[in-house]
């Protein structure tokens, strides 16, 4: 026998399977766990839920991704102080450090043409294209004191889910399965739903990097199969695709003995995935059973909002079920020109949906247990970018990470309605400042308080 056959048979892993019934044995262990005979030994399922090293009030993510950068001065973050500077330059002591990808710091100044007023029991001041996120703003926790490093979409998306700049790290869906798994046995721990135009960082925004891609994100379609080919080819009996999926486990798992390669186990458990999801995958896309009020709160059906109600709708529906971590990926807002217009038809698809996520999770007892979060990977200059400079309508703003906006709501957020004593900056429970607003006149810093 050569060296290389040696290593090839003589395996620790191959010593444990003769001595502990190997991988037969752990299949048996695992069906008694999911009977409630051995439940210690759950952790055969890599997504199998996790208990937490503290007690958490959250249990599930829903984050509403923004994809392309919306302008935080038109929607969030009113900036009075830019009507007196309008059609002007910026002095350089403002704009000095600045770091630009398309326009000079010497570009003119472009105020907002949104009128903003204070909204709910806290006077968080909202745009005027958010008449729907207005009766949830004592629902929310506005953040306008956030920046990134990055100031092109590709690496900004990467550091906003994965922490850094760099491909091939795990993103944040992938963590929060990999370190909680999901109380869902029927669907993927992370799903993705996507709507809009456009894409920059695609998969890699829920990408699993390094780790097993069990804990990479499923993208499901809002129609259809949720899964491309996850219905049986007409002929194929569920009992001859078991047959098939049982010689499959069984070649994975040789094979798997022989390598000691973990992404063969996740290819098993993404097989046996696929088939436990023919049946529940078709039962969450059927809205039969919501009622029309529900429907027409999320602006289901509606021309403007059906792709991205339909969207929130799922992800309500995929947390109820136990899946962990949803992503709902909307491109279309990289708008470096034709902001006003571009704004306004982004606001019209999204901003009803997704208020109509908050208010039904609220009434449904489910939004303290999940944390929903909007956001983007930087915002936009108060300067304007003329890409079209014969349009008189084409002004747009370029990308911006110095300080821009994002806001939460539920997972056992403390802050109340009326926190916000002053006007201007409100107390927590603790009685520490809350700094969701900044000053009126401030045009970049991120909020101080």
């Amino acid at each position: 026998m050569n060296e290389k056959r040696f290593l090839t048979t003589q395996t620790r892993r191959d010593f444990f399977n003769r001595c502990a019934g190997g991988v037969g044995t752990a299949a048996l262990y695992d069906l008694l766990a999911r009977d409630g005979y051995a439940a210690e030994l759950k952790a055969s399922d890599p997504l199998a839920a996790k208990a937490p090293h503290f007690a958490p009030k959250a249990k599930n993510v829903i984050f509403l991704f923004m994809e392309g950068a919306p302008s935080q001065m038109d929607l969030f973050d009113p900036k009075p102080a830019l009507q007196k500077w309008h059609g002007k330059p910026l002095p350089p002591s403002m704009t000095k450090d600045l770091k630009l990808a398309f326009i000079k710091p010497t570009a003119s100044v472009l105020a907002s043409p949104r009128t903003f007023a204070p909204r709910g029991q806290c006077g968080m001041e909202l745009s005027d294209l958010l008449p729907n996120l207005s009766k949830v703003a004592d629902d929310i926790c506005l953040v306008r004191s956030v920046r990134s490093d990055a100031f092109n979409h590709h690496p900004g998306q990467l550091l906003l889910f994965t922490g850094h700049t760099q491909l091939g790290r795990p993103t944040m869906g992938s963590w929060v399965t990999y370190g909680l798994g999901s109380e869902s046995k029927n669907l993927p721990g992370f799903v993705v739903l996507t709507s809009g135009k456009g894409t920059s960082g695609g998969s890699d925004n829920f990408s699993s990097g390094f780790m097993p891609t069990t804990y990479s994100g499923t993208v499901f379609r809002g129609t259809g199969d949720p899964i491309l080919y996850l219905s049986n080819p007409e002929g194929i009996s569920e009992a001859t695709q078991r047959a098939r999926l049982d010689a499959l486990r069984d070649l994975n798992t040789e094979r798997a003995q022989l390598t000691g390669d973990a992404e063969i186990a996740s290819r098993i458990h993404s097989y046996e995935l696929a088939y436990r999801m023919q049946s529940a995958a078709p039962e969450l896309l059927d809205f039969s059973k919501e009622s029309q009020a529900t429907l027409e709160m999320y602006g289901v059906g509606k021309k403007e909002t059906n792709a991205y109600a339909t969207n929130c709708l799922l992800a309500r529906r995929l947390v109820e079920r136990g899946v962990r971590f949803v992503m709902l990926m909307h491109a279309s807002w990289d708008h470096h020109s034709g902001i006003n217009k571009g704004l306004v038809q982004q606001c019209q698809a999204t901003e009803q949906p997704a208020a109509a996520l908050i208010q039904d999770l609220k009434q449904r007892g489910m939004l303290d247990s999940t944390l929903v979060v909007w956001g983007s990977e930087f915002g936009r200059t108060p300067m304007s970018e003329m890409r079209r400079p014969e349009d008189a309508e084409g002004a747009g703003r370029d990308h911006h990470p110095e300080g821009f906006s994002l806001w939460m709501a539920g997972g056992g957020d403390q802050r109340r309605a009326g926190d916000r004593q002053d006007g201007r900056v409100g107390v927590d429970d603790h009685g520490r400042p809350d700094s969701y607003t900044r000053p009126a006149g401030d045009l970049y810093a991120p909020a101080g308080v």
